[in-house]
């Protein structure tokens, strides 16, 4: 049987472009899996890491043109989005090369022997070494920063360990114009080129997180998708960490005196959050909680306005249109829902931006009305009416797990270390790995400090797949015990021969 073909699809019109690859057969697989698993030995070497990484930033720089058309044709997400994107990616692959140099992600712990302790300590030294060939699941609406050169593919390099790609169907040629350019960064650095490695397919996916040689597994993408491939992971006769990103909701609680102090301006900023990329970003903020009464009704004015003038956008591919179409469209027919601004297709290839309003009594116990405090892809929020404090705690405490979680605060609640402002965010704190105040939470900075992951749906796990700590992902503790100096890896050595950050007791 002949494997099946690859197509680049254009979402603008629903209509193919090119054949760009086939998709992998079982036995391709395994063979690309195994030809990763022996090439992990010329990552050993954490000089030659941290070059790959920022040669890898520079081939995909001087492909920017290439690469950023491939993308917007597969994807309709534009020049200026892909281009910043872009740099958003390049910048993740050198700042994971400067981790790899600074070293502290190893953890170097050694403790001497002791015989005063009780019981007394036999010299213990501990490092973290990585766990071997990683499976990376790219997303869908970031085609280069969460895909073939993204984050986990960086980390996971950073970390020492060969990536296999499983290519997202929305934007093929992009995955192997990005592979190609990771291909030639490890040639020029004399590396085998299968320590990053693409496969295309539905079925080929599945294979990947079976195979007895992956040692973990990175997904972004649906939970229903998610969850199969976590399942999977789990179902291995040896299981495998699976760090997925599933779907989040991202409610937003905004105060009434928030609403008072400024309800025109959190309706724009809620706008635009909602509506940036389409409503194409995991963090775009689906669930609002927003007063009664007249400073409510103010800001459901200001986000009337503000929706209303966004344009019709092109969603990443046509299943998703209709997926949201459908979706918007359920949502609505519920009892006591509202549309101010009614959410649904803007033309053949398009949709329109759109929210949905409800009494927030209405969720405050399961019921019909349980499908708004589910994820809906695309520009669309649902307002929830909320009459008294005791309604913002009885919606928050069935909304399931978030990436983000945000408080509209006035300037005087968020002063108050004792008020109501420190109370909700408390009562937030729970619900998302993020927790944002006075702001709104697209827009994920590639920062050290940065959480992106949170309760489950939306991860699977506790770590985060955007910042430093990014790494821990794809390592593995491990602790050397009366061992001859000889015999120690150089990091655990008492000279530090590469000058590691540690930490030594007694």
């Amino acid at each position: 049987m002949a494997a099946a073909p690859v197509w680049s699809v254009d979402p603008r019109t629903g209509k193919q472009r090119e054949q760009v690859a086939v998709e992998a057969t079982a036995q391709e697989v395994d063979q690309i899996v195994r030809a990763a698993h022996a090439a992990r030995a010329s990552l050993a070497d954490r000089t030659v890491r941290a070059a790959l990484l920022r040669t890898a930033a520079d081939l995909l720089d001087e492909s920017a043109e290439h690469v950023i058309e491939a993308a917007d044709a597969e994807t309709a997400l534009g020049p200026g989005r892909l281009t910043g994107e872009l740099a958003r990616t390049t910048t993740q692959l050198r700042s994971f090369a400067d981790i790899v140099d600074e070293g502290s992600y190893l953890d170097v712990i050694i403790s001497h022997a002791d015989a005063t302790q009780t019981p007394p300590w036999p010299d213990l030294r501990r490092y973290k070494v990585p766990l071997g060939v990683v499976a990376v699941y790219a997303a869908s609406n970031f085609p280069l920063a969460f895909s073939v050169p993204g984050g986990d593919t960086a980390s996971a390099l950073a970390a020492g360990c060969p990536v296999v790609v499983k290519a997202h169907p929305d934007h093929p040629a992009t995955s192997e114009l990005c592979v190609d350019a990771l291909h030639r960064a490890a040639v020029r650095l004399e590396l085998p080129a299968e320590v990053v490695q693409l496969v295309h397919g539905f079925d080929a996916g599945v294979e990947l997180v079976r195979h007895p040689l992956v040692a973990a597994a990175g997904f972004t993408g649906s939970v229903r998708g998610g969850r199969a491939l976590f399942d999977a992971a789990a179902a291995r006769p040896q299981p495998i960490p699976f760090h997925g990103e599933l779907g989040s909701l991202n409610p937003v609680v905004i105060t009434e005196a928030a609403a008072v102090e400024r309800a025109e301006q959190i309706g724009e900023g809620l706008a635009g959050s909602m509506t940036l990329g389409t409503g194409q970003f995991c963090t775009k903020p689906g669930f609002v909680l927003a007063p009664l009464g007249d400073a409510g009704d103010a800001l459901v004015k200001s986000l009337t306005h503000a929706v209303s003038e966004v344009e019709a956008g092109v969603l990443l591919d046509h299943r998703m249109r209709q997926a949201y179409v459908d979706g918007v469209a359920a949502r609505a027919e519920l009892p006591d829902v509202e549309a101010p601004v009614t959410p649904g297709a803007g033309g053949e290839h398009t949709v329109g931006a759109g929210f949905l309003t409800v009494p927030a009594a209405r969720l405050a116990s399961s019921g019909e009305h349980d499908l708004l405090i589910e994820e809906c892809f695309g520009p669309v929020t649902v307002v929830a009416r909320y009459a008294d404090e005791a309604e913002i705690g009885a919606v928050l405490s069935r909304l399931p797990g978030n990436l983000t979680a945000t408080l509209q605060l006035s300037d005087a609640e968020a002063a108050d270390p004792a008020g109501r402002g420190a109370a909700l965010l408390a009562e937030l704190t729970p619900l998302a790995g993020r927790v944002l105040v006075n702001g709104w939470p697209t827009g994920v900075a590639v920062a050290p400090a940065q959480q992106h992951g949170g309760p489950y749906p939306a991860t699977t796990s506790t770590s985060t797949s955007v910042g430093g700590t990014a790494i821990e992902r794809w390592l593995r503790p491990v602790a050397y015990q009366s061992t001859p100096e000889a015999l120690l890896p150089p990091e655990l050595r008492d000279d530090n021969p590469l000058g590691l950050p540690r930490k030594v007791t007694p």
